[in-house]
């Protein structure tokens, strides 16, 4: 008979909410961390006066057949997206392979990519086990009981807390805040190192929108396609909002930078920034309209490029473990298969 274990869990994005359902289905009790105001991570949706933006993951695919029957949890949440014909373009926005053929089908939720993990962290909000807008600072031993820890947290007004008597830690974050917390206590300074390789590129994304699309006769602004990879050495990806299922049909585009120029352009100005992705998007699709909404976000942890080479970490004896999608690569079902590993581990 398992023995049921008080276990934190930092992070609310897949491989975190995947990780607690996973504990408490074994009978354990965890309580989730998340330092803004909303669950998802990168599996994020921003809200707008012209509809939503999934500015952070546009999809995913289900390739491991425990994603596959994780999601029959929630019938009719997630649909195939459309625009399974992926253009793409050279840098000049020409189409230089039309009607690529997708490999496997698109999907998202609806209304937004976080509705996701809203639905499987539901049961976790009900029971009160999930804090918002709670950054975990530090995580150290319990002075009551040496072998558990403790965490300290800053909420958003500033205000900090002390949260203690826990059996066990993941921490279900991009890699170097992992390291941060890892690297100040002498227990966690083993699995630190091990992520030392790791590697993860950041990501500018911008979003727009144009209502003025939606008038008698005309339904789009620019190309008839809805997604796109780019070579443009600005533009990576392009993706039409208003073709996702569940998204409204006011004209939004998301856009997002390559790495390089991500890199490069990391600590620029969000307005500089903006400025010249909407300069490359009008180069890209021929739109020279002007948008009636256009904000940007800043990823600074986006595409893994060198990952951890297994799928999670986890110490019994020190009672922490790591878990995300940079464990093995960067697609949302990676995030999946670690959460859901390290936790099976632990039970």
């Amino acid at each position: 008979m398992t023995t049921s274990r008080h276990i934190a869990i930092v992070g609310a994005g897949m491989a975190a909410i995947t990780c607690a359902r996973t504990l408490v289905q074994a009978g354990h009790r965890v309580t989730v961390f998340e330092k803004s105001h909303g669950m998802g991570g990168r599996m994020s949706t921003r809200n707008s006066p012209f509809g939503t933006f999934d500015h952070g993951a546009q999809y995913f695919t289900v390739r491991d057949a425990r994603f596959e029957l994780a999601l029959q949890t929630t019938p009719g949440l997630c649909r195939p997206w459309s625009a399974n014909t992926v253009r793409v373009l050279d840098a000049h926005g020409r189409v230089a392979a039309a009607g690529l053929p997708a490999r496997e089908s698109h999907w998202v939720p609806k209304p937004g990519m976080n509705a996701l993990v809203r639905a499987w962290a539901k049961p976790l909000v009900d029971a009160g086990d999930v804090e918002l807008e709670t950054k975990v600072t530090s995580i150290e031993a319990d002075p009551l009981n040496k072998s558990q820890w403790q965490l300290r947290t800053q909420g958003e007004d500033n205000s900090s807390h002390v949260f203690g008597g826990f059996d066990a830690v993941v921490l279900a974050i991009p890699h170097a805040q992992a390291q941060q917390l890892l690297q100040a206590t002498a227990k966690g300074a083993a699995q630190a190192k091990k992520t030392a390789g790791v590697t993860v590129a950041p990501c500018w994304t911008l979003m727009l929108a144009f209502p003025q699309a939606v008038q008698p006769g005309l339904t789009t602004l620019g190309p008839q396609w809805s997604a796109a990879r780019s070579t443009h050495h600005r533009i990576a990806w392009l993706a039409r909002e208003s073709s996702k299922p569940g998204r409204g049909v006011v004209e939004r585009w998301t856009v997002q930078a390559s790495a390089a120029w991500s890199q490069e352009h990391l600590h620029d100005a969000p307005e500089r920034v903006q400025a010249k992705l909407i300069k490359a998007f009008a180069e890209v699709t021929g739109i020279r309209a002007e948008p009636a909404h256009a904000e940007v976000h800043r990823w600074m942890y986006a595409k893994t490029e060198q990952p951890l080479g297994q799928s999670h970490l986890w110490d019994a004896k020190a009672g922490i473990g790591v878990c995300g999608d940079w464990c093995i690569g960067h697609r949302v079902e990676d995030a999946f298969v670690s959460g859901l590993e390290l936790a099976l581990s632990m039970a």
